[in-house]
């Protein structure tokens, strides 16, 4: 892999050497990106002259981009390489044959079986084998005796198969997720400048030469040369490792690198190296994309013109975020997981220890029949014969063994997580880590963003101050006078981002398409709604004549640009939230366009009559204003932002409308009926936020609930010495419903404090909604954190397990549905996995100790494990979600996988099969008039007897299927039966193929060809299964006191649950871990399995990023490590950040938390996500010390 890759990357540059066509080649470009700031700047200038001519010479215009033909696009993709990073093959069919064929029973299996043949080959003389003893004569019939390579082969056949479905299986989860993962890439896009026009391309499409318009929030997809930006900062923690935020201009430092996060501002690069050449590709290239072995990361960090390279600990291929912390306790497994390791651990050591005991008591029968009884010697002609019993003996208990193991466990968990997440793709939940989806089942809170969320994200202005008098409309365009109307117009139209835009709408009559930040938008709409043209003044004044921009962020919460005017002097416009605006305001314009003093009283009273009665009505506020600095006093010092942004005069107060979703007032009932509370974290001001939350129910008149403001929740949860105490936020958040006015950091504190509380009775499990930027830190330390598919931005989406491909709050509500319905499919299918493994493996164990012979013979009882592992697995696991599993409360961290109504079920299943079986084995030659297949001889033929026996346990096992689709003592178990194709078809084809074993399956199954009559009563007596449900439903549970539960959760909490009476406290997490300790010879099996699913899963772990592929090296130690979770930082005393929340912070992409300076004191800055590939270094961020000269990454620093 490696080597197809570098040689491609040699072969092009060969090409782009002999292509004249550019005036640059790709070496050339290749080189320029590997410098950065005063040397970057110098080799421009030095190889091409400036940017404009680097331009001209890769054929493209800094205005209008490329044109955009295809011949000339497919030009550039030959000679500079097409932006696309080869993934990691995927592993082979027979690599997973081979992985399935390591699971230890089946090679116990596999080593019996060819025992057994080679035995069976063995004729010892017919003249001694009578003084064998007495179970090793009788055998009459020559064809018989030597038929006894059956079995030996007959295992070995069934061993295959198991292997061969393992391996499918497998196989076609790992083509579903690579399906996934191209569908995440697909859906990536990036806006360029083709043409003249400005369009989104997928990022794939991106080629050497395109103008591409970067903004807050992107993770860049390519490297570049930065041609035009404003207040633009870069997270390169991912290459350099260094968490500061890079500045970028033209003038100091224009290098744009692949896979660095833009965390401020916006502006326009051309794209100078794609795919494997840009710095991202070289480092993949380099490590052959293949992250098998622990792969030290390479950063590159620049000490003058030296290059030095740091051996960077990778963790997911290309972001080694989680700096291994001491102080940072590690994610707990998945509960689900938890509890099913545990008790897979259990069920195996009963297993075990089963199997052992069959084999002693069925080998001390035999010795002391043989030698004690019949008084024989051991003789050496008679030693083959009796290795062969030993054989026979052993296979036996391996079967128990094999049957008692529920290793279709780790196979039904994934069966049904791989098809839920399927599913929810129709539910718009694209789900990027796969137990995410089984956590989102226990969720207990849901803190959602208000905008785009739980409103439509479509804003416009329904009211407005302008001129001295409230409008509760838009005013007509006469009502304002001439001078106001231009001021106010030229502000919105250079003071909004130019990536902002309101395109005509898609189809007739519709409304027209809002594009970028929809607050902007929704100025843009009010300048078209007064009768101008805003556009026109942009085409006036292009984005380069901006003579400075103050970019929106979190602290800022406002915007300003400032123009130069012709006669030398300096005019700033800016908007932002009307409490904080208002307060730096000193005149405002009146009603015949002068300006007239601002003083604080009339602050008050506007902020009284006007902003006020807005925001009751649930509108957002916010203040235009400008500024003018006469040429006479020279130019003002912009970088000391605060005498800038003061003495304004105000122009204008608008309210804008976000009307809440028709969908979300129903959804919010749900959750709530579902014990789900739903909290609502904004940026806006209290009065709006509260009016939203009551329309959409998450207040209701006459509740107690609190709504605070970032600064009140701030107060009262920190002391004296300004530290939060949790024992503080214990008290405030149970009541608290709206958090308004809040910076990132609040929602942080909010997600960590509730997730930390002991308060409750269970540990709350808390989904989080996120969009911006600053979110992700949110969105790392909640359960479940939910990015927005349309208005997040590509580091929120990095930080989230879920994407609501819709932005619609009932989505969530969809996935807390599938949730509950995975755990629920989980336990139908325990449930059913644990009756037949009772059942079997107690007839198997007193058959042999009576009989001296398991009834159910080693072929048969690996065609039972077939049906009960992996076609219930399948059956049971992919049973569709019903409205009634939002009826119920969450499950919480500690409730049983078993309950008691289950145990019930289980355990009266199991008496009645027993019963059945027993009969039939002691009596059935009574019964149906046969001969008794007791005490056979060794090679005997099989018998009529133990067919029916054999047969009749698997129709009991096939009408308990049906028993099992119901779990909480439902009487009706058709109910829906016929929603879930797959569960028919199993049952049928199952029922079919037992037909053709016994009727066909001859001396390798041990099966006689039954009549129609022994037919009937089999099915009959399997049909008797159903019967006896509705029996044991009858029974209340309460009254069986005795019954236990099983598979608890792993933390000391009590259960709510009244029917959960007296529960031991278990201990702290990894209880499970520690069994698998000492319980790991036990589980092979499954475990096993486990591990290939959680390769597999791995293909899917590494979505969304361009720069995927890579495996974590501790995931194959985890048995859960589906997710990764490098841990945000906080410090939680920021002393730097002003708390305002007078302001926004709540609006989308540019508008929107833009900086990330409320996280900056924090050593490990990056707020992206798992795969935003951000090398830090494990020593910390800054240090580094080059690799050692004999070290492998010393030769490959040599060949950089």
């Amino acid at each position: 892999m490696a080597n197809n890759s570098y040689s491609g990357v040699k072969n092009s540059m060969v090409e782009a050497n002999h292509d004249g066509e550019f005036g640059c080649t790709l070496n050339e470009l290749r080189s320029l990106m590997e410098l950065r700031g005063a040397d970057a700047l110098g080799k421009i200038g030095e190889t091409y002259g400036d940017v404009q001519r680097l331009c001209n010479r890769l054929k493209t215009s800094p205005t209008d981009g490329l044109s955009g033909q295809p011949g000339d696009i497919e030009k550039r993709k030959t000679v500079f390489g097409q932006n696309f990073i080869p993934p990691k093959k995927p592993k082979t069919f027979l690599q997973l044959v081979w992985e399935a064929l390591q699971d230890v029973t089946l090679i116990i299996l596999e080593v019996a079986a060819i025992v057994s043949l080679c035995l069976s080959f063995y004729r010892p003389p017919d003249t001694e084998r009578e003084n064998c003893g007495r179970a090793a004569g009788g055998v009459e019939d020559e064809n018989e005796s030597e038929a006894g390579w059956i079995e030996g082969a007959a295992i070995l056949l069934s061993v295959i198969c198991v292997v061969v479905v393992t391996a499918f299986n497998d196989w076609s989860k790992e083509k579903q997720f690579r399906g996934l993962q191209s569908r995440i890439e697909q859906e990536q896009k990036f806006t360029v400048v083709r043409g003249g026009q400005v369009i989104q391309i997928p990022v794939a499409e991106i080629v050497v030469g395109d103008i591409a318009q970067i903004k807050y929030g992107d993770l860049l997809p390519a490297d570049g040369v930065l041609i035009q930006g404003n207040d633009l900062k870069i997270d390169e923690s991912s290459l350099t490792g260094e968490s500061d935020h890079v500045k970028k201009t033209q003038e100091k430092d224009p290098m744009l690198l692949s896979g660095t996060h833009v965390m401020e501002g916006s502006g326009k690069m051309v794209v100078t190296a794609v795919g494997v050449n840009s710095q991202t590709g070289i480092i993949f290239t380099l490590l052959g994309g293949d992250a098998e072995e622990e792969v030290k990361k390479i950063s590159k960090a620049q000490d003058g013109a030296a290059m030095e390279m740091q051996p960077l600990n990778s963790d997911e291929g290309a972001d080694a975020e989680e700096k291994k912390k001491a102080n940072l306790p590690k994610k707990e497994k998945s509960v689900l997981q938890g509890k099913l390791t545990k008790l897979a651990v259990q069920i195996g050591k009963a297993g075990l220890v089963m199997s052992a005991i069959t084999v002693i008591i069925l080998v001390v029968l035999f010795v002391v029949d043989t030698f004690w009884i019949q008084k024989l010697e051991w003789t050496k002609d008679c030693t083959p014969i009796y290795i062969q019993f030993f054989v026979k003996f052993f296979i036996i208990g391996v079967t128990v063994l094999v049957v008692a193991v529920p290793e279709g466990l780790p196979l039904a968990v994934t069966i049904s997580l791989a098809y839920s997440v399927k599913k929810m793709m129709k539910d718009n939940n694209l789900v990027r880590h796969l137990d995410a989806c089984e956590t989102m089942g226990n969720a207990t809170a849901i803190c959602s963003d208000k905008t785009g969320t739980l409103t439509m994200n479509r804003m416009t202005v329904v009211q407005a101050y302008v001129a001295e008098k409230h409008y509760k409309k838009v005013p007509e365009p006469e009502n304002i006078p001439s001078s106001t109307l231009d001021i106010l117009i030229l502000g919105i139209a250079v003071n909004c981002a130019y990536t902002t835009k309101i395109m005509p709408p898609e189809k007739e009559g519709g409304l027209p398409r809002q594009v970028g930040n929809k607050t902007e938008c929704a100025l843009l709409g009010f300048a078209n709604d007064l009768k101008r043209d805003y556009q026109a003044i942009r085409n006036e004044i292009p984005e380069e004549k901006l003579y400075k921009v103050y970019t929106f962020n979190s602290v800022r919460k406002s915007m300003s640009t400032v123009l130069k005017m012709a006669d030398g002097s300096y005019r700033m416009f800016s908007k932002g939230a009307s409490e904080i605006l208002l307060k730096k305001c000193y005149k405002i314009l009146t009603a015949n366009g002068e300006p007239k003093v601002f003083r604080p009283r009339d602050r008050d009273d506007m902020v009284k009559k006007v902003i006020e009665p807005m925001a009751s009505e649930g509108l957002r506020t916010i203040c235009l204003g400008y500024r003018d600095f006469p040429a006479s006093e020279g130019e003002p010092d912009w970088e000391n932002e605060n005498d800038i942004l003061t003495g304004l005069t105000c122009v204008c107060v608008v309210g804008i409308e976000d009307p809440v979703r028709p969908e979300v007032p129903d959804a919010i009932r749900k959750c709530q009926r579902a014990g789900i509370t739903v909290r609502m974290v904004t940026g806006d001001n209290i009065n709006t936020a509260r009016a939203i939350a009551t329309k959409c129910g998450i207040l209701q008149p006459g509740d107690d609930f609190l709504c605070l403001e970032g600064k009140e929740f701030n107060r009262r949860i920190r002391n004296e010495k300004g530290e939060i105490e949790q024992e503080r936020i214990d008290k405030i958040w149970p009541k608290l419903r709206v958090l308004a006015r809040s910076s990132p950091t609040d929602k942080h504190t909010l997600v960590k404090g509730i997730i930390d509380s002991t308060v409750a009775e269970q540990r709350q499990v808390v989904a989080v909604t996120g969009d911006g930027t600053n979110d992700g830190p949110a969105l790392k330390k909640a359960d479940v954190g939910f990015a927005m598919g349309i208005a997040g931005t590509d580091v929120a989406k990095e930080a989230s397990d879920i994407i609501l491909t819709d932005d619609n709050f009932s989505s969530i509500v969809r996935a807390v549905m599938w949730g509950r319905n995975v755990y629920d499919s989980i336990s139908k299918f325990l449930q059913f996995q644990l009756t037949v493994n009772v059942v079997a493996v107690i007839v198997a164990f007193t058959g042999a100790c009576i009989t001296q012979d398991s009834p159910l013979k080693a072929v048969q009882m690996l065609w039972v494990n077939l049906i009960m592992d992996t076609f219930a697995s399948l059956a049971l696991a992919t049973e569709p979600p019903t409205e009634a599993l939002l009826l119920r409360k969450p499950y919480g961290r500690n409730k049983p996988l078993i309950s008691r109504t289950m145990m019930k079920n289980i355990l009266g299943h199991g008496v009645y099969q027993l019963i059945i079986i027993f009969s039939l084995l002691f009596a059935g030659e009574k019964m149906f008039d046969i001969d008794s297949g007791r005490n056979a001889p060794l090679h005997a033929p099989p018998s009529e007897h133990y067919t029916i026996v054999f047969n009749t346990f698997v129709m009991m096992q096939l009408f308990n299927e049906i028993n099992a689709r119901k779990i909480h003592g439902e009487r009706n178990v058709f109910d829906g039966i016929f929603n879930n194709p797959i569960f028919c078809s199993i049952v049928f084809g199952t029922f079919i193929i037992q037909i053709v074993i016994v009727q066909f399956g001859g001396k390798p199954f041990s099966c006689v060809s039954l009549s129609i009559d022994q037919w009937l009563w089999c099915t009959f007596l399997g049909f008797g299964s159903l019967l006896w449900g509705q029996v044991i439903s009858s029974i209340p549970t309460s009254r069986l006191k005795f019954l236990k539960t099983a598979g608890h959760g792993t933390q000391k909490e009590e259960i709510p649950d009244e029917e959960l009476e007296e529960l031991e406290d278990m201990d702290e997490i990894d209880h499970a871990e520690r069994e698998l300790r000492r319980g790991q010879i036990l589980w092979f099996r499954g475990l096993n399995r486990i591990q290939t699913q959680i390769r597999v899963v791995n293909a899917f772990r590494s979505s969304i990023s361009l720069y995927e592929g890579l495996e974590k090296p501790e995931s194959r130690s985890s048995i859960h490590n589906f997710m990764t979770h490098p841990e945000f930082r906080i410090e939680d005393s920021e002393p730097h950040i002003p708390l305002i929340d007078d302001t926004d912070a709540e609006d989308d992409a540019p508008t929107k938390r833009n900086s990330a300076s409320p996280l900056s004191p924090s050593p490990n800055q990056n707020n992206n996500a798992v795969e935003s590939s951000n090398h830090l270094l494990p020593e910390g961020p800054k240090s580094g010390t080059p690799s050692a000269p004999g070290s492998p990454l010393h030769s490959l620093e040599t060949s950089l």
